[in-house]
């Protein structure tokens, strides 16, 4: 079960159709790539390479997916632009299926004494909430125990918001309530995960600017004081993104 399957029927449609301008774009370069050429050559693989990555599929997936055509085109000799098209697809599936199976965001980390910590950042509404809650709901169907941190205790509504998501993926939750000290809130959870032996933890916490000083040092006293329960805490922070911010996503990583 992927990340999306979360998503329910009318929401899957409307990513469909939102993602039916970049599919028709993608096969149509890869069709001017490949006119005039009767086999799969490495012109091609270059030109598909640079539709894959200009297209946003990222530097690592396009990679990977060049080198399983690659591996493909030498063992079998598949030629035409028909052949390729259904190549591209197949090996683009491969991969989803890949991540099905919990090979994304630490599905696959190894058996840890301690649990996994997750701390979640980024600006006030990008979903950092609704993503946890589809994390947890994952992160359970693939056969993990998980708690959830209520650490934004400053936006009205954020704890009792990441509550219902607590009970819709059926994980349980620390909170203290709106107002309370986020770190407090963090140490809680920990020492919680610790006590039960979770597998994973999902720490929530507060929107902010990256050019918010003060804010983002209270990022830092919520990682000091998660280490003091568990050392190398966190073990991942995830940062989220809207898509629409653009090269302004990079600043906000950056002191993250």
């Amino acid at each position: 079960m992927g990340f999306f399957s979360v998503f329910s029927k009318k929401k899957k449609e409307k990513l469909d159709e939102g993602l039916q301008k970049t599919k028709s774009s993608v096969f149509s370069k890869l069709s001017k790539a490949v006119v005039g050429k009767s086999r799969v050559d490495d012109e091609v693989l270059d030109n598909l390479e640079e539709i894959l990555v200009t297209s946003d599929v990222g530097v690592t997936t396009t990679l990977k997916i060049i080198e399983r055509i690659e591996e493909r085109v030498a063992r079998d000799k598949y030629l035409g632009t028909a052949e390729l098209n259904r190549i591209l697809k197949e090996e683009i599936a491969a991969l989803l299926a890949k991540n099905d199976k919990g090979e994304l965001l630490g599905f696959d980390f190894p058996k840890r004494e301690t649990p996994y910590v997750i701390m979640v950042v980024g600006v006030n509404g990008v979903g950092k909430t609704t993503t946890i809650g589809k994390l947890a709901y994952q992160f359970k169907e693939a056969g993990k125990s998980v708690v959830l941190g209520a650490a934004d205790t400053f936006r009205a509504a954020a704890v009792d918001q990441l509550i219902i998501w607590a009970e819709r993926a059926g994980v349980p939750i620390v909170s203290q309530g709106m107002g309370a000290d986020p770190a407090s809130v963090a140490f809680d959870t920990l020492q919680s995960a610790v006590a039960n032996h979770n597998d994973v933890v999902i720490i929530d916490t507060a929107g902010r600017l990256h050019n918010k000083i003060n804010l983002m040092k209270e990022l830092t006293k919520i990682k000091n004081v998660m280490q003091k329960v568990i050392p190398d805490a966190p073990h991942e922070i995830l940062l989220i993104l809207d898509a629409s911010t653009g090269q302004n996503a990079i600043e906000q990583a950056k002191p993250v």
